[in-house]
C-alpha cells in the first residue's frame, strides 16, 4: 500500500458508512473547493438519538502532509472495526481492551474530516510535493508562486496579524500572496471554502468539546495558546482586548500574555499528556507536550480559533483545541508512515479515554 490519493480518502470515508451504516453519518460539507471537489466528513456513534460530546479531528488542512489524511481514515476504520466486532485495538506496544473501546464508543462521538483540503493534496501529489496550501488562484496573476492560501492561517483568531502583534514579533503567518513560506493568510478571516467547512462542522454540532488538527512534523503535542505565552492571572489580558494591539507575540515579555484559566490549563495539559503516553507506548517515540507560541507566534491557527470561539460568543460551547505534529519529515516512506499512523492512532484513543 501506498499514500491515498484524494479520490481514495473520500472513497475511503464513504465505503465506512456503507459499511457501518448504523454507526456512522456521512457528512456532506457544504462548500465545494476552487476546484468544484466536495468532501466529507465521517460521524461514529454508538446512538444518534442521544446527544453525546464529541471529538473533532481533521487532516490535510496543509497538502504536502500527506500521512494526515491515512490518520484520520485508519483511525476512523479502527474504531468501527472494534466496536462492530467486540474486540481490543493493539497498536504496537499500546493495548486498548475490549471493554476500553467499548466504553469508549458508548461514551463520546467522533467527527472525523480526513480530507480539509483536496486540492492542494492533488497539486501536492501529481505536479510539487512540497506545496502547502490550498491553489485559490485569486491573488496569482500569472505567477504560481503567488496561488493559493495557507488554511491554517485563515481562521477567524487574530487573523488581522499586523495590527494585533507586536512588529517586532516573529509571526509565521504573511499577508504575501507570493510568500516563500507559504503562509499567506487570505483576504479575510474564513475567506477560503476550506476554512468554511471546518467553521461549519463547529458550527451544527455544538455537541463538539475536543478538537485535534492533525499535522506534522516535529513530533510535538500542540496546546493553545499560538500567538504569546499563557497567563491565568489577568484575565483583561486577552485577544479581544483592543488595548494590547501591536504588543503581543514577544517571548518573555511582561507587556503581554494571553489569558487562559487555570482550571483549563490543567484540563489541556492533562489531554496532551494522555496523548503524549499512548504515542510513546507504541515504540517509545517520545513526543514533546507544548505550547503551542513555544513553536512560533502564529495568528489564525485552527486549534486557538476552536478554543477562542465561546470567548468570542459567550453562547458558544467550550472547545478544547490540540494539534498533533506527527513524524520527523512530510512524507515519510510509506513503512515509517505505517509505524506513524499506529502511534498517533493510539495517542488519539488515548486522548480520547480521558474525556470520558
Amino acid at each position: 500500500m501506498a499514500y491515498l490519493n484524494i479520490n481514495e480518502v473520500e472513497s475511503a470515508i464513504i465505503a465506512l458508512n456503507r459499511k457501518y451504516p448504523i454507526l456512522t453519518e456521512l457528512i456532506t460539507l457544504p462548500h465545494k473547493s476552487l476546484e468544484m471537489r466536495t468532501s466529507h466528513a465521517l460521524r461514529i456513534s454508538s446512538n444518534f438519538q442521544s446527544r453525546k460530546d464529541a471529538i473533532f479531528l481533521t487532516g490535510g488542512l496543509h497538502a504536502r502532509e500527506w500521512g494526515s489524511c491515512e490518520i484520520c481514515v485508519f483511525v476512523a476504520a479502527d474504531l468501527l472495526e472494534a466496536y462492530d466486532q467486540n474486540t481490543g485495538l493493539v497498536y504496537g506496544g499500546k493495548n486498548f481492551t475490549q471493554d476500553e473501546i467499548k466504553s469508549l464508543v458508548e461514551s463520546v462521538d467522533f467527527i472525523i474530516f480526513p480530507d480539509v483540503n483536496p486540492d492542494g493534496r492533488f497539486y501536492s501529489q501529481t505536479m510539487e510535493a512540497m506545496w502547502r496550501r490550498n491553489r485559490n488562484p485569486a491573488n496569482s496573476g500569472e505567477v504560481n508562486s503567488c496561488v493559493g492560501v495557507d488554511i491554517n492561517r485563515n481562521f477567524d483568531f487574530l487573523w488581522n496579524f499586523p495590527k494585533h502583534f507586536s512588529p517586532l514579533a516573529a509571526v509565521n503567518t504573511s499577508t504575501d500572496p507570493c510568500s516563500m513560506s507559504q503562509t499567506y493568510h487570505g483576504r479575510a478571516p474564513a475567506s477560503e471554502q476550506e476554512t468554511k467547512n471546518v467553521v461549519w462542522v463547529f458550527d451544527n454540532f455544538p455537541q463538539i468539546k475536543w478538537y485535534v488538527d492533525i499535522h506534522c512534523h516535529g513530533e510535538k503535542i500542540l496546546t493553545s495558546w499560538g500567538d504569546d505565552e499563557s497567563q491565568s492571572n489577568n484575565p483583561n489580558m486577552n485577544f479581544r482586548n483592543p488595548a494590547f494591539d501591536n504588543v503581543r507575540g514577544i517571548e518573555g515579555d511582561s507587556a503581554y500574555k494571553e489569558f487562559i484559566p487555570r482550571d483549563d490549563r490543567t484540563v489541556t495539559q492533562g489531554l496532551a499528556n494522555a496523548m503524549h503516553e499512548g504515542i510513546r507506548s507504541v515504540r517509545g517515540r517520545n513526543y514533546t507536550v507544548q505550547q503551542a507560541f513555544d513553536l512560533y507566534p502564529t495568528s489564525g491557527t485552527s486549534d486557538d480559533y476552536a478554543y477562542s470561539r465561546h470567548m468570542t460568543n459567550p453562547s458558544k460551547e467550550k472547545i478544547y483545541g490540540f494539534t498533533i505534529e506527527w513524524g520527523t519529515e512530510f512524507q515519510p516512506p510509506w513503512r515509517e508512515m505505517q509505524h506513524i499512523i499506529s502511534e498517533v492512532s493510539a495517542g488519539i484513543v488515548q486522548f480520547s479515554q480521558s474525556t470520558i
